[in-house]
């Protein structure tokens, strides 16, 4: 399936969702699609399970065609949708959502006509990489450009599976006034990226260096094999801390199950 040359596309989603909707092109937050609907021809909605509310809710207040992109062909939003692209094997067990990410940003790159068929032996080799974990509790992941989404996500992952006070910023704003709170005690991972990218990520390594911030240039090929390193590291960092990364924190009874209304059911 391919979406049509001629329409013009927007994607939208919520959370991990969201970040592999971007990686599309034109995004939008669901929230954002509900409060003011984006003119397109063709909306991708992006939701594993098809029942994110906020996703639901985009759909309904859209005017066009919506195509969905998930887990599961049955589920409350793909009985709304026109097209929908199952293109997970299943659903993931872990709530720190990491195959699903992946096979929905390969998914949306191939409806856009890209070819993606080298994708799963690059997968395969960067899943046998180390990664070292780190001690520091606070943590800058940045990027620009097609590295952006991949920045949200691993920052995301952190937090989620190793609980980490990780952070995304792109790479020209955290030139802007953002340094001020930075220090050696602080970890950072920026994307390279490719071009005028590139020479302002080497500018934010050099300006992080200075301030005593351990920073690593980190070389970017593709979102889907991008991705990889930040999931083994949230792997590396939460066996090391002895967490459970799957259910983001919300074990039964927990507060954080309480504060987000959902309990993980193992």
């Amino acid at each position: 399936m391919r979406l049509p040359e001629e329409a013009t596309v927007v994607h939208t989603g919520c959370g991990t969702s969201f970040h592999a909707a971007q990686t599309g092109g034109s995004a939008v937050q669901a929230l954002e699609a509900v409060l003011d609907p984006p003119r397109a021809d063709i909306m991708v909605c992006v939701s594993h399970e098809g029942e994110t509310e906020l996703t639901i809710e985009a759909e309904r207040a859209f005017g066009g065609d919506v195509w969905l992109v998930t887990g599961r062909p049955d589920s409350p939003l793909a009985e709304l949708c026109d097209e929908v692209i199952v293109c997970t094997p299943a659903i993931e067990r872990s709530w720190c959502h990491t195959a699903s990410y992946t096979c929905a940003v390969a998914a949306i790159q191939s409806l856009h006509g890209e070819e993606i068929s080298e994708l799963p032996a690059v997968v395969e080799t960067a899943l046998t990489q180390d990664v070292e974990p780190f001690d520091e509790q606070r943590v800058l992941v940045v990027g620009a450009g097609r590295d952006w989404p991949t920045a949200q996500e691993a920052a995301l992952k952190l937090r989620e599976g190793a609980w980490v006070d990780a952070s995304a910023f792109e790479t020209e704003t955290i030139l802007h006034g953002h340094l001020a709170a930075v220090d050696e005690n602080v970890r950072a991972y920026v994307l390279q990226g490719e071009g005028r990218a590139a020479e302002r990520a080497a500018d934010v390594v050099a300006a992080l260096d200075k301030l005593g911030c351990p920073v690593e240039l980190v070389q970017t090929r593709h979102p889907v094999v991008d991705i990889v390193r930040f999931q083994l590291l949230t792997l590396a960092v939460a066996e090391a801390r002895g967490i459970d990364p799957d259910p983001i924190r919300r074990t039964p009874g927990s507060k954080w199950a309480d504060a987000a209304g959902s309990a993980y059911p193992g």
